[in-house]
């Protein structure tokens, strides 16, 4: 049998070689290929012209180079395969558009060989350590109250450590200036010292740095009288007097407090310069720092007595005041409320309200508490709100108590943004109650421009309380 073979004068297609060298595209596939090219070149032609079809033609070269070649032949290991070379002329000639995503493409193809790469050089086997990365979460924060709540937590608590160093530093330092005027004023009437304030209350925020040492004078009630605000020259019922009675059977020089009187009434600027003597002028200072292990000095330019102690990097500031108590009513003697008049004395509600604030979450479990700590927060830290006094806020929630019953955790946001709004309100009449005495106006010591700087600053507040929540220099 006569062995099949090509008849004589037939010259082999170029199909047949690639199929018989063992290539894996149909028998149509070099003719798919050209026609696949012409049809990207006609496509150009208005554009690219030229250029495009002798790329066209040097792709088809390259092509019948490759199916010219041997089969014993070996590709070298960079020479590309006909499907990626169709890729590249594609990207050639593509737009923009095209050749991004193609890029694209060809990137992803990459990153698995480097990412293996990566993977063998990171092997246990490998003698170079990768130092750790402490990644910190931060807490995300969408929500108004999940914002106060942060804030609150972060930075409105104190430690109980630093609070406690605190309170021990300045009942040290009052043990001290109590025994100090016993030894060298033992005739005057005085009662125990004691320490008070936000510090001793729970409602100091931020930091640790304030404290109050309250010095009761003890006051014979059949010497002297307490004239109400209302009764007095003034008319101002937060500022009472203290008047000398009964001359004409006990006459001056009956009462220690005697050498005190100015025009008939106690003064309390009498009494603050004699404690200024005795306590910041003959107390040796830099020997009881010493003893206590910190540094302690008078705050100068104050008109208040204020005690600087500086002890590593804190810092305790402490108000020497003088208190006058009869029955309900609490007196004090604050240079800086009471102006130019030397006699008044200062009627203080803060007991009361810290009491009824108090009494209050304890009733219901409200976080009214939390709210006003916020909000002197809030005050502290901006430059423009720190005339705003914690007094001034205890009372803008006392008085929202009594309309609003709603202080439990979920409605923070919104009694937060109310004080906000109460406080704009009251800024703009210009007067402020008092929770205990409508008659008093808390307002009367800012002046209009702080009003009316607190005022605006709280009015953007409304349309953006996260403005509030930044903190201040």
């Amino acid at each position: 049998m006569e062995e099949k073979g090509p008849k004589e004068g037939t010259v082999p297609t170029m199909e047949g070689t690639v199929q018989k060298r063992g290539k894996s595209r149909g028998e149509d596939g070099f003719a798919t290929a050209v026609d696949f090219l012409l049809a990207n070149a006609r496509l150009v032609l208005g554009v690219g012209g030229a250029a495009v079809l002798g790329i066209a033609t040097l792709a088809v070269k390259r092509l019948i180079d490759r199916a010219a070649r041997p089969p014993g032949e070996d590709e070298k290991p960079d020479q590309k395969s006909i499907s990626e070379t169709w890729e590249e002329l594609s990207l050639t000639g593509a737009s923009p558009k095209l050749l991004k995503r193609g890029l694209e493409n060809s990137v992803n193809k990459s990153l698995p060989a480097v990412i293996k790469i990566e993977k063998e050089d990171c092997s246990p086997s490998s003698t170079a350590e990768v130092p750790k990365l402490e990644i910190r979460r931060v807490p995300l924060c969408v929500t108004l109250q999940e914002k106060l709540l942060h804030y609150y937590q972060s930075h409105v608590t104190l430690s109980e450590s630093d609070v406690a160093q605190a309170k021990q530093k300045a009942l040290d330092v009052c043990m001290e200036i109590q025994a100090f005027l016993r030894s060298k004023q033992p005739e005057m009437p005085l009662g125990e010292m004691c320490l008070g304030g936000s510090l001793f209350d729970g409602l100091q925020v931020v930091s640790a740095d304030h404290a109050c040492l309250l010095v009761p004078l003890l006051i014979e009630e059949k010497f002297w009288y307490f004239v109400p605000g209302e009764e007095t020259i003034l008319n101002t019922p937060q500022f009472w007097m203290v008047r000398r009675t009964n001359l004409e059977y006990f006459g001056r020089g009956s009462s220690y407090w005697d050498k005190f009187i100015v025009g008939g009434y106690l003064s309390s600027n009498a009494v603050n310069e004699s404690l200024h003597k005795l306590v910041m002028g003959s107390m040796n200072w830099p020997a009881l720092g010493s003893m206590l292990d910190c540094t302690i000095r008078q705050v100068m330019g104050s008109q208040e007595l204020k005690l600087e102690i500086q002890q590593e990097q804190s810092q305790l500031f402490i108000d020497i005041l003088p208190i006058i108590r009869f029955e309900e009513t609490v007196l004090t003697s604050q240079p800086e409320s009471k102006g130019n008049f030397e006699n008044l004395w200062c009627r203080s509600f803060y007991t009361d309200e810290a009491t009824k604030l108090r009494d209050l979450d304890a009733s219901d479990s409200g976080l009214r508490l939390c709210c006003l700590k916020i909000l002197k927060a809030v005050c502290k830290d901006q430059p423009s709100l720190r005339r705003v006094t914690g007094g001034h806020l205890v009372n803008v929630i006392l008085h929202l108590s009594d309309t609003e019953s709603d202080w439990s955790e979920a409605a923070l946001a919104d009694r937060f943004l109310q004080v906000i709004t109460e406080v704009t309100g009251y800024l703009e009449q210009g007067f402020l109650p008092s929770y205990f005495n409508s008659a008093v106006n808390l307002l009367s010591e800012l002046s209009a421009e702080e009003i009316d700087e607190i005022g605006y600053t709280f009015y953007c507040a409304l349309s953006n309380p996260d403005m509030l929540l930044q903190r201040g220099v």
